[in-house]
Formats: structure tokens, sequence, C-alpha cells
């Protein structure tokens, strides 16, 4: 018996309860369709958390007072700690003491509602700042203009708005020119930012940015700020950036020991790194989720593969009678569990691709190559094995007593 007429035996074997062979086969797709689509969800959170951090840029530090905390070392820093102020971002951009670093901008946030008329909007990012605030956060123009080192000077009430507070105050027509309130104090927008989407729970063009100075005049005071961008030289210097951060940092607020420092940094590349690690491990868990209903449809191969055992044994016995080898049985029933997880798997791939194309929890789900194949070759492999019980007992089965069966 040649390798044709035991596909051909194989086939009609499995067409002889075609609900059973279509369960058992859609056993196999859904879990080999859940593996290539988990994972890509997986590698899509990846890839949207990697590029709302390169939207922050990647060569950017953020400085911000640290005075949480408990215990005695939070109450020492508590008493005595200082707060940003503008002459810390001055004293960053010192190109002998910090070589390192490209530029530094102070920020003063505010919590404020803009309107315009009858339209109003509450920002999720109103801060005051310097000019080289934008490049340093990778923060980018897209119509109109950024304000100057001169509108800085004579704290003049000009903003930058994004996207989200444009939409909010004037709809579809241009803001440029337009007058807002924000807090009662009247701002002219000179530009709108370009659309940088949402970043986990915040929204990246709610956003409305003044010079530092109408800002600490008109909404903040003079006291406190918020934070201090400073952006390193690149990425690859990031690290000896921080260090002369720390030294100019701990000069100016005087600290002896590095534990009760009060302010602390925000490496960009850091959060890179444990965002990607962090998703990675996301991507596993997700993976060995959908692996579970994989085994699952292999199970399902031997529990048909065992019940078409019992209602062919005495067609087992019969071929075996007249000169079947063991060889052929054994064959025949490894091949109709490789078929079963051939069309299972080959659905499942054309099922996870067509799934991909649909937003999952928020994510755009992004194929990982190596998922497909990997998926698909597991699938060939379950049929193999959990076929090969089932063909070995049908192989062993002896003759007369399968004649005998009824």
């Amino acid at each position: 018996m040649n390798i044709f007429e035991i596909i051909r035996f194989a086939i009609r074997g499995l067409n002889t309860n075609k609900l059973r062979t279509t369960l058992t086969t859609l056993g196999i797709a859904i879990g080999v369709s859940s593996v290539i689509i988990l994972i890509a969800v997986g590698n899509g959170s990846s890839k949207q958390i990697q590029s709302g951090i390169d939207k922050l840029g990647t060569n950017t530090i953020t400085i911000m007072a640290n005075r949480g905390g408990f215990g005695r070392q939070a109450a020492a820093r508590n008493t005595s700690s200082k707060p940003l102020t503008v002459g810390d971002a001055v004293a960053l951009a010192d190109p002998i003491k910090a070589p390192d670093i490209k530029q530094t901008a102070p920020v003063a946030s505010a919590n404020v509602t803009c309107t315009n008329g009858t339209n109003s909007s509450t920002p999720g990012t109103f801060n005051g700042t310097w000019p080289s605030w934008f490049e340093a956060s990778n923060t980018s123009i897209a119509k109109g203009t950024y304000f100057t080192n001169d509108d800085v000077t004579e704290g003049r009430r000009v903003v930058v708005i994004g996207n989200t507070t444009a939409t909010d105050l004037f709809g579809t027509v241009s803001p440029i020119g337009q007058t807002i309130r924000c807090s009662g104090i009247p701002f002219t927008v000179i530009g709108t930012t370009e659309v940088k989407g949402s970043n986990g729970f915040q929204d990246g063009d709610s956003l409305v940015v003044a010079p530092i100075t109408s800002v600490q005049r008109s909404l903040t005071g003079y006291n406190n700020l918020g934070s201090i961008v400073v952006q390193a030289k690149s990425a690859k210097v990031q690290d000896l950036a921080q260090t002369e951060i720390n030294n100019i940092m701990d000069a100016q607020h005087k600290i002896t020991n590095v534990n009760n420092r009060d302010y602390r940094t925000l490496n960009q590349a850091s959060l890179l790194a444990t965002s990607t690690s962090n998703s990675s491990v996301f991507t596993v868990l997700l993976g060995v989720v959908a692996a579970i209903s994989l085994l699952v449809g292999g199970i399902g191969i031997t529990n048909i593969m065992l019940v078409s055992v019992i209602e062919r044994t005495r067609e087992i016995g019969i071929r075996k009678a007249i000169g079947a080898p063991k060889g052929a049985i054994l064959t025949q029933f490894l091949v109709e569990a490789t078929i079963l997880s051939l069309v299972g798997g080959a659905i499942g791939v054309i099922g996870g691709f067509i799934g991909s194309h649909f937003t999952i929890i928020g994510v755009k789900p992004v194929i990982v190559p190596g998922s497909v194949f990997l998926a698909f070759g597991v699938s060939v492999l379950i049929g193999l094995f959990f076929g090969g019980y089932p063909a070995s007992r049908a192989a062993s089965l002896r003759p007369i007593e399968a004649l005998r069966h009824e």
C-alpha cells in the first residue's frame, strides 16, 4: 500500500463524521489564531508605548521636586527642601559644568480653564516655559510659530495650543491670531502643535504653552516651578548628562546626603527600557494563555482519533486480516491527525491575520512573523503528538479481536 492510498483512506476516514471533524479542526484553528492575535496585541501595545515615549524625546530628562514619602528621611527632606527655580535651570545650562546638556527649560504649571466666547476647555497641560521647551520635549509646530526669547523677556501673553484645545475652543476655525482667556487672563494664540495623540491616560494634544514670565505674573506667582526639562546632546550621553544634573542640583540645593535629595529625575531612556521589558513580559503571558487553547485543541484531536479507532475497529481488523501491515494502519491515523492540524492551522493563520486588522482593547495589533510560523508549526506537531497514541493503539489491534468487535 503506497502513501497515496494511505492518504485516500485517511481522508475517507475523516469524512465519515464531518461534523466531528469540523469541530476538531475549529478547535485547532481557534488556538492558532489566538496565539497570533494575542501576541500581536502584546507587540502592538509595546509599539504604542514606545511611540508615546519617543514623542517625549528619548534624550530628555525631567527634574521634579521630591517632597513625598514617609519616615525620617522624608521628614528631613521636607524641612530642608528648596523649590525648583529658574536659577536651577540657568545653572544646568552652564556649558562648562554640564558639557553633555544641550538645553534646559523651566516649567511653571497651572490648572486653568480657557474660554473663547461660550466655548471652554480645561487643558491637561498648561505650561509656562522657555522656547527651548519645544525642542527638548519633541513638540513641533503645525501652524503659526513658536514664541521667542523676546516674548519671554517682555512677558507677552501669547500661547501655542494643542489640537484638542484648538478644536474645543475654535472648532474648525483657525485659532491663529485669536484671543482666548485662561482664568480670565487674555492670551493671543500664535501657533498650534503637531498632533501627538494620547500617551496612556493623558491627551498629548490637550495643551497650552506660554512664556514663563507671563504665566508667573498672571497665574502662578514666582514661587515654585513644576519641573525643569533638560535635553541631553544625544541619547548616548544621557547617563553622563544625568550625572551632571545631579552634581549641579546638589550644589544648588546644598545637598550633602544623596538620600535626602529634594528633587528627582525621570530619565526617558530608562523609562523606555523598563516599558519595553514590561511589554515583553506582557506579550509572553498573552502567548502562554493563547497556547493553552492550542493545547486544548490538541486534546480534541486525541479525543476524535480515539473515538474513530473504536468506531472503525472492525474495519481495521478486516484490513489487517487481508494483509495490511501495521505500519500502514499507523501511518493512516497519523495522516488523519496531521490533516486535522494542517487544515486547522491554516484556517487559524488566516483568522489571525483577519483578527489583527481590528483594534483590540484600544491597541492596534502588530503581527510578529515568528508567531505565525511558531503557531502553525506547533499545531502540526500537536497533531502528530496527540495523534500518536490513537494511531499506535489502532495499529496494535489483533485482527481476530478486531473482527469480533461489533
